[in-house]
């Protein structure tokens, strides 16, 4: 994510972050770590506070837990003592390292051409037959919320297709409403995607 306005909102932002939506983990995570073999080693791109950290740690489960604000990772430490650290999507260069990439609300901020890029990266990143998660606010084009922070916004069908072109495969998509932190109501996408076993 190398928006500058959207880095320094969360640098701004991280107590209150960490204060609103630490106590419970996103409503998704579970049945994704359910798919995984116990002690998977698991990448978690924008951590944020940590609450999802900290169920993935719960669970059993060998945590990379990261961020691109430096604040967010110290608030997501000090309170669940994650062993976050901060990472950009630019900084992704592992190869075959992760069983499994978490990506909740936070592949969003990323420009849709940067997108191009982040989503090849996170296939190499992950093992054959690796798994993946983000969720994504949808929209008919990139742009800013009402808190100045970029989102790519996408429609159904081209988040799909930046995915397959990836190289994923889709293996659980949903649809539901929900409320951004800027309060705007709209339509979100959770997609579950797989790298190849070969």
């Amino acid at each position: 994510m190398s928006d500058p306005a959207t880095i320094a909102y969360y640098e701004d932002n991280a107590p209150r972050y960490t204060l609103s939506f630490g106590q419970a983990p996103s409503r998704h995570l579970d049945a994704f770590l359910d798919r995984l073999e116990p002690g998977s080693r698991v990448l978690e791109l924008g951590c944020g506070g940590g609450r999802d950290s900290a169920r993935i740690r719960e669970r059993g489960f060998d945590l990379d837990a990261t961020d691109g604000a430096p604040a967010m990772v110290r608030k997501a430490n000090e309170r669940f003592d994650v062993g976050a650290r901060a990472m950009t999507f630019e900084e992704l260069d592992a190869i075959a390292e992760y069983d499994a990439v978490w990506a909740h609300a936070c592949l969003l901020h990323a420009s849709r051409e940067e997108l191009g890029v982040f989503l090849p990266a996170i296939h190499r990143a992950l093992t054959p037959g690796g798994w993946h998660y983000a969720s994504y606010k949808l929209g008919d084009g990139e742009g800013r919320d009402l808190l100045g922070r970029l989102h790519n916004f996408p429609d159904r069908d081209w988040i799909e297709n930046a995915y397959r072109k990836a190289g994923f495969a889709l293996e659980d998509v949903i649809v539901f409403p929900g409320q951004g932190a800027d309060g705007t109501m709209r339509d979100w996408i959770a997609l579950t995607v797989r790298r190849a076993s070969r």
